[in-house]
């Protein structure tokens, strides 16, 4: 009998305790959830440790510092959530036009059924840690030299196939990752998911300034960035 109560005690042991990875992955989800709700400096290792139902010899076998979680989460989770949102989306799109409007269009939808703005997960850290940081700057950029990145080969490969070729594919790339950082960034303090509607608008109608041959004077040409797909 006892070597039947050792036996179930050191299975419910290994199930307790030989799962590295799930844990880490809890750590990983509770540091995302507080670093985008509260903030890194506002997020504790106490509260982060509670959280996730960890002690601390288990939080740091995984994590030795605050700062190497909070770079776990830039690297694995936001860039991941950039890759799923923006790049995966552009890349399968009929152009980058419309993967980009499709983009907003969905982000939009999804925070409306939400019904609050938390912001963009990439935004909210690099306002926050891009001066506290190199290391931290540094990965933050990446991320966005990843997004832009993706957005100019779609906008490349289009033109090369012989559509959009109105378009500067490095500047239509930096356009839209700019509109929807500061899109996101209105909606959230705005509470209000609409601003990123009004932005995809602003974006589809840009103005470019163009020089008038008439007396030197200047004056203002507009131009569609996004061209809104015909209807049949």
């Amino acid at each position: 009998m006892s070597a039947v109560n050792d036996s179930l005690t050191t299975t419910r042991s290994r199930k307790r305790t030989n799962d590295p990875e799930g844990m880490r992955k809890r750590v990983l989800d509770v540091a995302e959830e507080s670093f985008q709700a509260r903030g890194y400096h506002a997020s504790s290792i106490g509260d982060l440790m509670a959280a996730a139902g960890i002690t601390g010899g288990a939080l740091h076998h995984h994590f030795p510092t605050k700062k190497a979680l909070a770079l776990a989460v830039i690297e694995e989770r936001v860039a991941s959530a950039v890759e799923e949102t923006w790049i995966a989306p552009v890349q399968t799109a009929g152009s980058a036009r419309e993967g980009v409007r499709m983009v907003f269009e969905a982000v939009a939808a999804e925070l409306e059924s939400q019904g609050f703005v938390r912001g963009c997960p990439l935004n909210n850290l690099a306002h926050e840690l891009s001066l506290a940081d190199p290391e931290f700057r540094m990965a933050l950029a990446g991320i966005f030299s990843a997004w832009r990145q993706a957005i100019a080969d779609k906008a490349r490969a289009d033109r090369q196939a012989g559509g959009d070729g109105g378009i500067d594919p490095e500047h239509f790339a930096a356009l839209a990752v700019a509109v929807y950082s500061g899109a996101m960034s209105m909606a959230k303090t705005a509470q209000d998911a609409g601003v990123l509607r009004d932005c995809l608008n602003a974006l589809e109608q840009g103005a470019s300034p163009a020089s008038s041959s008439s007396g030197g004077a200047v004056t203002k040409r507009r131009r569609r960035v996004l061209l809104r797909p015909k209807t049949l």
